[in-house]
């Protein structure tokens, strides 16, 4: 099975790190580029400055684990995602912004295929792992990403690994758990 993982930022590199020894083939779409600021919120490295997200997560899974991950180097649209997503036995999203949540949503929701999502409050203070069933996509708002600065990384891996919770519980079980996160807990909530 591909397990498809949409965004390689604050969620989806750590979400990549820690599916690393599962035997599930893994694929990473992103489009954006390795930022200084990304190093101290996200699992990239400075050898990856300036580098395509999905690519340089691509380098480093391979380079420090031996580990192949397939990658899709552009942006998901709703002209590109049924020829992005068409392998996909999950889709894992890690994307921050209501146009890329909406599609996915619409697409897998469309062809059937299970999809988890992954969310950040802004202010670092919130997170949620919900099976799109249960998803609302909410409006952006305004703050700072939750990603730069790093104040909120330890959030940012347990909301990831949250997220990797419930893709091997349903991989193992086909049990969809649904989770909200709060710094000081979490809350299964389906």
């Amino acid at each position: 099975m591909n397990i498809t993982i949409v965004g390689a930022g604050a969620l989806g590199s750590h979400v990549v790190l820690m599916l690393r020894n599962r035997p599930e083939k893994l694929t990473v779409i992103d489009f954006d580029r390795v930022e200084q600021k990304n190093l101290l919120g996200q699992m990239h490295t400075k050898m990856g400055l300036r580098r395509n997200k999905a690519q340089a997560l691509q380098q480093m899974m391979q380079g420090m684990f031996g580990v192949r991950v397939g990658v899709k180097s552009v942006e998901l649209r709703k002209d590109n995602s049924e020829a992005l997503l068409q392998d996909s036995g999950l889709v894992l999203d890690c994307t921050d912004n209501i146009k890329a949540r909406q599609e996915l949503q619409l697409h897998c929701l469309g062809y059937g295929t299970p999809l988890l999502h992954g969310a950040l409050a802004a202010d670092g203070t919130f997170g949620r792992v919900v099976w799109t069933e249960h998803f609302r996509p909410d409006p952006e708002t305004q703050g700072a990403a939750t990603c730069e600065g790093g104040a909120n990384l330890h959030f940012h891996v347990m909301v990831a690994a949250h997220l990797v919770r419930a893709t091997v519980d349903w991989l193992e079980t086909g049990k969809q758990a649904s989770y909200n996160i709060l710094p000081a807990g979490v809350v299964r909530i389906a």
